[in-house]
């Protein structure tokens, strides 16, 4: 296990690189670099601080990963203070703090969404029987077509598969998944096999139905492809402003459009909907459930810098590597600021503020351990950042995570409606699923089958 999941992250991350330029067929006439660059000159920037170098332990750059030298800046901003300095005392104070926020995450950190985005529509392209975990189930796959009337050199259709229940009674509950699409032609590494059982068969076991939906058929993961996608078409292939949305905003946007039409299925239960990612898709369910209130629980795993990792600690990747030229599309433009001229303790705000925003809504962050491949994502700083988001969730009557040191592997802090959980491999949410399963069962009051066990 501990193997594949090694070549799991090896093969996420290769396929990724291969599957932006598949996805993106942009006709942006800027490459990334090129439009890093114009962000940088816009914001009067010469040059950023480098990046930290993960795979390279003697590099004069290279990532930090002692825990004595990992907080700099160990004093966050306070979520429960407003901006004018003014405390935020009770329940109903919070609405006023949490759209303080959300407006801080956008102009500084993720971008804003127009006022005003395209129509979905959604329609069934295959429809199929099929048994999932010895459950009889239907399977549909969907594409949603962006209206692009207005832009027609730009069109966006998103793609989904909803695997419900062919046999239970009543709208069920639903986890929704977003899902790496591996481009055509790809060969993964010899011996590596895929997680089982998979996600889809974990989710159906219970009764559930699963969405697997593919974000980069919504937005690439490339910033030359942000002519295209529904920044693009947005934007009438114009390049972006300082405060325009990036990737992360459009995959949230995307997962939105989802709940929408999940919402009119007789099969579906719209009010328990769950969120769930991996990586970079980790910190696409932070946003999501920041941004939508809709969605009733959230699992955000191995989610690292840009996501569910503080800011202000100096461990694995950093803020320089998110402002570079290879992840920058995820942010705004004015996230770049940070990585020079400005610091990480000059940002307003932190991932604990995040994570927050997801309250009173049950959250579950998981991480894998560092000695099994995820060091990078920062698992210390994960923690950090929930616990520091506790004190939200009580405020509003929720149990956050008790006080504690940051728990071993395969110590689950998931009793109350914010969860963290290490299991024991490496980059990967699949030994977490039973968990987070078990959890969004009891919080979401769903029958819980088929309980949790093992690492």
């Amino acid at each position: 296990m501990r193997r594949s999941t090694r070549r799991i992250a090896t093969l996420f991350a290769v396929a990724t690189v291969l599957g932006s330029a598949a996805d993106a067929q942009s006709p942006a006439p800027l490459t990334a670099e090129e439009d890093h660059r114009r962000l940088l000159d816009l914001l009067g920037i010469d040059e950023l601080r480098p990046g930290r170098d993960g795979m390279n332990p003697e590099a004069a750059n290279a990532a930090n990963y002692d825990e004595a030298a990992s907080n700099p800046y160990p004093d966050l901003p306070d979520p429960l203070l407003m901006e004018d300095g003014a405390p935020v005392v009770d329940a109903e104070d919070w609405p006023a703090r949490r759209a303080e926020l959300l407006d801080l995450f956008s102009r500084e950190i993720y971008g804003y969404v127009p006022e005003e985005t395209p129509a979905v529509t959604w329609s069934v392209t295959e429809e199929r029987e099929a048994e999932v975990a010895g459950v009889p189930a239907i399977v549909r796959d969907y594409v949603g077509h962006v209206d692009n009337s207005a832009y027609p050199a730009v069109a966006v259709d998103m793609e989904m598969t909803v695997t419900t229940p062919a046999e239970v009674k009543g709208p069920v509950p639903a986890v929704l998944s977003f899902v790496f699409r591996f481009p055509a032609g790809f060969e993964p590494p010899a011996g590596w096999e895929p997680p089982s059982p998979s996600a889809t068969e974990r989710v159906l076991s219970r009764g559930w139905a699963h969405i697997e939906f593919v974000p980069t058929t919504v937005q690439a993961d490339d910033g030359a492809g942000l002519a295209e996608g529904i920044i693009g078409l947005t934007n009438k292939g114009r390049p972006r402003d300082a405060d325009d949305w990036g990737a992360l905003r459009a995959w949230a946007w995307g997962a939105s459009r989802v709940l929408d039409h999940l919402e009119d299925m007789s099969e579906i239960d719209g009010e328990r909907v769950a969120v769930e990612g991996l990586s970079r898709y980790g910190k696409a369910v932070l946003v999501t459930m920041a941004y939508d209130e809709r969605f009733a629980a959230g699992f955000s795993g191995s989610s690292g810098e840009g996501g569910g990792s503080l800011y202000r600690r100096d461990n694995g990747e950093v803020v320089e590597n998110i402002a570079s030229s290879g992840e920058y599309h995820w942010m705004a433009g004015n996230f770049l600021k940070y990585a020079g001229p400005l610091g990480w303790d000059d940002l307003p705000i932190d991932a604990h503020e995040l994570i927050a925003l997801s309250a009173p809504r049950p959250l579950f962050m998981g991480t894998g351990t560092a000695e099994e491949g995820d060091a990078w994502v920062d698992p210390v700083g994960i923690f950090m950042a929930t616990e520091a988001a506790s004190p939200v969730y009580e405020l509003l009557g929720e149990k956050g995570l008790p006080d504690v040191e940051f728990p071993g592997p395969g110590v689950g802090l998931t009793d109350g409606t914010l969860a963290f959980r290490q299991h024991r491999d490496g980059h990967s949410n699949h030994l977490n699923w039973p968990y987070f399963l078990d959890f969004a069962a009891r919080e979401l009051g769903a029958k819980a089958e088929g309980g949790a066990s093992g690492r």
